[in-house]
């Protein structure tokens, strides 16, 4: 199947879709931590002036995004983004509100990783490329259990253990 054929430009094949209460600001969140630009022709309030539907281009992928209603459970996103700099990034999401969960980290493959919960509780994986890189010889995803576990692995069970929503306030 062409899957070109059958999606609006600007999509890709999959694109994730974030419930969040105040889409408005976890828009600004968004435009401000990754320069991303709203897509403002398709912000689709809804009757009780939520946001039902809106979408935010980030590098070369769309995010579409609604407010999460009150009888509606917290559903957390796990988004992986590629930027330039990790630790920038980083530093302008917890410039506002959010958490450091992984600090960047020698990955394989070439990359560094580093994570961050945003206010809303959503996870988000960077990677970026190697600020030191290791030869294709290197370490791999596969031999990972021959040896202690490493800030990347010890992280995300942590943050996965104790994801909830975040108290509201």
């Amino acid at each position: 199947m062409n899957h070109e054929a059958t999606r609006p430009a600007g999509h890709h094949t999959v694109n994730p879709f974030v419930i969040v209460p105040g889409a408005a600001a976890f828009i600004d969140f968004v435009t401000a931590v990754f320069g991303a630009t709203e897509v403002t022709a398709v912000r689709t309030p809804d009757r009780d002036g939520t946001l039902i539907h809106a979408e935010v281009v980030l590098g070369d992928s769309t995010l579409m995004l609604a407010d999460r209603k009150a009888d509606w459970p917290f559903t957390p996103a796990l988004l992986q983004v590629y930027v330039e700099d990790a630790d920038e990034v980083l530093a302008r999401a917890s410039d506002r509100g959010g958490s450091v969960v992984t600090p960047v980290s020698p990955f394989y493959g070439g990359f560094d990783l580093a994570r961050f919960l945003d206010p809303w509780h959503n996870l988000w994986w960077l990677y970026a490329p190697a600020a030191d890189p290791r030869p294709s010889g290197g370490t791999s995803s596969t031999d990972w259990h021959h040896r202690e576990p490493s800030a990347v692995y010890t992280t995300l069970m942590a943050t996965m253990r104790e994801l909830g929503a975040p108290a509201e306030g």
